[in-house]
């Protein structure tokens, strides 16, 4: 178990408060990697956009541990899962010795938490192809998520929050 990666998990946590959604804790934690929080889960790309076992794993031994909450509710023919930090987990990471960028953190983890699963499966795919030419990463989108149904509004949208969150990071 690597607890310092383990306490930053908490603290990104901590940051948003709450995250409803496996995928879309997922995609915030993929994306403030992106935006240079110092984040180190390893990704591949997964029918949802980028997906990493590590962090599943990582949140399932935080639960283990006490200092995570999932609670798992049911919605209309499936369940979503909510996590929040407890007490445990507060006390953890005030004793831990831990570098986390508290404030620019904040700032990326609360716009990212505003924002839906669905768009954020947009936002991280995008990044997961930011080497490619802008044209080809919408190719990529068209193609790869044509079950989504995005639009070029909505790619739009994605390339300007992509913009403003460089702006933060």
């Amino acid at each position: 178990m690597v607890l310092p990666e383990h306490a930053k998990i908490i603290a990104l946590l901590k940051d948003a408060g709450e995250i409803v959604g496996r995928k879309k804790l997922q995609k915030i934690v993929y994306i403030g990697k992106k935006m240079k929080l110092p984040l180190q889960e390893k990704y591949t790309f997964h029918v949802y956009g980028p997906y990493s076992e590590e962090l599943t794993l990582r949140v399932e031994e935080l639960c283990s541990l006490g200092f995570v909450t999932e609670t798992k509710e049911k919605k209309a023919g499936y369940s979503q899962y909510r996590y929040k930090i407890t007490k445990n987990g507060e006390s953890f990471i005030e004793k831990f010795p831990l570098t986390w960028p508290r404030e620019q953190a904040s700032t990326i983890v609360h716009q990212l938490n505003g924002h839906s699963s669905k768009f954020l499966e947009l936002v991280s795919t995008m990044l997961y192809f930011d080497e490619l030419p802008k044209p080809e990463v919408k190719e990529k989108v068209f193609t790869l998520k044509k079950s989504q149904n995005y639009t070029e509004q909505d790619i739009q949208e994605a390339w300007e929050f992509i913009e403003s969150l460089n702006h933060l990071s």
